[in-house]
């Protein structure tokens, strides 16, 4: 084996070392660290859900303050029909 192939190995064997101890102690930070960004991501979605819900809120009741108030006119009576020995009673 020539000498940079030897080296290269080395190399190889040296990072591949510091990266498996790298990974064994960085393991017991990692589920906390989960955790915590569940957390953050749920306290970020329940704050905007409720920054949403009172946008809407607001938005509607300044749309009521906006629209003219439509007054209803009582409906019309119905015509009286009286009824005489020569006309029937509808059914």
């Amino acid at each position: 084996m020539r000498k940079t192939g030897r080296k290269a190995a080395a190399t190889r064997k040296r990072n591949a070392a510091k990266r498996q101890a790298a990974a064994k102690k960085a393991a017991p930070t990692r589920k906390p660290r989960a955790a915590g960004k569940k957390a953050a991501k749920t306290r970020t979605r329940r704050a905007s859900a409720r920054k949403a819900a009172a946008t809407r809120a607001r938005k509607k009741e300044e749309a009521a303050l906006t629209q003219p108030v439509q007054v209803q006119a009582p409906p019309a009576p119905e015509p009286q029909v009286q009824t005489t020995p020569e006309t029937s009673i509808p059914e």
